[in-house]
């Protein structure tokens, strides 16, 4: 059996992290610069992939920047990995596009907003800066049992050796994190989180080489095409002349009208008037693969007796644009500073934790409700017309429309009905 308090000091209370992807090396990360120590376990030995839509928003390079901006400038000398991202556009069913900057006011020495990278690259350069001084970290090592009671919670782990498996044995943690992801078993087990269909989506994601016509700020592209909604398709420019292309569809919708996603995105490449010539001659590298995302749609537990969630685990991603990586991060640098309170306070408990639940929707559910209903919106394909059409005829609004990706008061706009009233009787 592996005690618990292996590399740690002996008055402190343990602390595992399940799950060493963004939000668990995240939550690794700021406890190790709080000099707190924990151990992280994944079942994976990195560097390992995951399928995603490979997109870093403006919340991970600003979560990046509180932990040490010297990670971005390693970003940045790294070309072949990481490609800035400078914006996004948005394409309307009626195939006409507008561009949003992701800050209006650019300067040449200004670094990017976002990032374009291989979770292979991504994920394996946030692992890599794992701190060993304050964490143990076991890799190759799955959690298979969990369970709850007075004193703590006991973690049953199965470890690949060169020798063969063997079982690890946690007792009495005082803290678990639950960071491994989708279907999370800490979320399953202790806060008691289903697959639910009405807030959770069905993406799948290729490669292409070839793809014409990528934005040259490499902006990330979301299309809103007649034959996939309410769904969508995006085009995703990468270093080496590689593009992440995939669609994304509401679970529920999809099951009920019986969409094979797969084949409309084939579909859609081949025919669709907006985007099959600049697939002509593309190819595609390797397979196609999908994946579930929980969407942050409604607010779920975050925590409860001596566990706290992040990321995907807490289902925290944007129900709109479907990324996922800036929440896990966020979450993650808000449970390092929570485990701080308690440890200070020594308290673990239910209660005492649910002040990690609303720092975090203090400051982030006004955003993913926003999401939802922009969401619903791609049921009215008419009404995306409008606005980029609209957008494409006056600067003001375009701009406006710039600053509301900037600014979340500005953003809230987008959920008032009177906004595209306005638009419906001004030119």
């Amino acid at each position: 059996m592996v005690s618990p308090s292996q590399n740690m000091s002996n008055s402190n209370p343990s602390i595992v992290i399940v799950g060493a992807g963004p939000a668990g090396c995240a939550t690794s990360l700021f406890l190790s610069k709080l000099k707190i120590h924990h151990t992280i376990i994944d079942k994976a030995v990195f560097p390992r992939d995951k399928v995603c839509g490979d997109a870093l928003s403006g919340k991970v390079v600003y979560v990046l920047k509180q932990l040490d901006e010297e990670i971005l400038t390693s970003f940045g000398n790294k070309p072949g990995e990481f490609l800035p991202s400078w914006g996004v556009k948005f394409v309307a069913p009626n195939g006409k596009g507008i561009d949003i900057p992701f800050k209006q006011n650019k300067t040449s020495d200004m670094r990017p907003l976002g990032f374009i990278s291989k979770r292979m690259d991504f994920d394996n350069a946030l692992f890599q800066l794992l701190n060993k001084e304050y964490a143990t970290v076991l890799q190759g090592t799955a959690l298979k049992e969990v369970k709850q009671h007075t004193s703590g919670i006991n973690l049953i782990c199965e470890q690949e050796g060169l020798d063969g498996k063997k079982t690890l044995t946690f007792e009495n943690v005082q803290m678990v994190i639950g960071a491994e992801g989708d279907r999370s078993i800490i979320g399953k087990k202790l806060a008691g989180i289903q697959k639910d269909n009405m807030h959770y989506c069905a993406g799948i994601r290729a490669y292409y080489k070839g793809v014409k016509d990528l934005h040259p700020e490499n902006y990330i592209e979301l299309h809103f095409l007649e034959e996939m909604l309410p769904g969508y398709f995006w085009i995703f420019p990468m270093a080496n002349g590689m593009a992440n292309v995939g669609a994304g569809m509401l679970s529920d919708t999809a099951s009920k009208k019986k969409i094979n996603l797969r084949e409309d995105m084939l579909r859609a490449i081949k025919n669709n008037p907006t985007i099959k010539d600049r697939f002509a001659g593309a190819e595609l590298e390797g397979k196609i693969e999908g994946w579930g995302l929980p969407l942050g749609s409604k607010q779920r537990p975050l925590s409860g007796n001596n566990f706290l969630l992040t990321g995907d685990a807490g289902s925290l991603i944007d129900p709109f644009s479907g990324e996922g990586i800036g929440n896990a991060l966020y979450s993650g640098m808000l449970a390092a500073a929570h485990i701080e309170q308690c440890l200070k306070q020594n308290n673990f408990s239910a209660a005492h934790n649910k002040a990690y639940d609303k720092a975090f929707y203090d400051r982030q559910w006004d955003e993913l409700k926003l999401s939802h209903t922009m969401q619903k919106l791609c049921k009215y394909p008419w009404l995306f017309n409008l606005v980029v059409n609209k957008a494409n005829k006056n600067k003001t609004l375009r701009e406006t429309i710039s600053c509301m990706f900037e600014d979340l008061d500005m953003r809230a706009k987008l959920r008032n009905p009177l906004f595209y009233f306005k638009l419906l009787v001004n030119d």
